[in-house]
């Protein structure tokens, strides 16, 4: 089970609650209820924190790898950032 750092659970919050996270096995929870009065789980996968709402996981699970980036501002299809979109001051 990958722990995730302190330093990185200092600075990582809820999506829908804006609590901050404790870890519990390999999950993320929610140290304040949300708004059905239950805390909140997020999924850890391959060391990474998976902090979607939970009403967008059946979205992200049935998009293709291909469109996860796909409409990000300074984004290309490359994933990598456009640099042509920075200018010089």
């Amino acid at each position: 089970m990958p722990k995730i750092s302190p330093e990185l659970l200092s600075v990582l919050r809820c999506p829908v609650t804006g609590s901050p996270l404790v870890q519990d096995g390999e999950e993320l929870v929610t140290t304040a209820a949300g708004p059905a009065g239950v805390k909140l789980r997020y999924a850890i996968e391959d060391g990474i924190p998976l902090l979607l709402p939970p009403e967008l996981l059946p979205a992200a699970a049935a998009a293709p790898a291909s469109q996860h980036d796909a409409g990000q501002p300074g984004q290309p299809e490359s994933g990598q950032p456009d640099a042509s979109r920075h200018t010089a001051g």
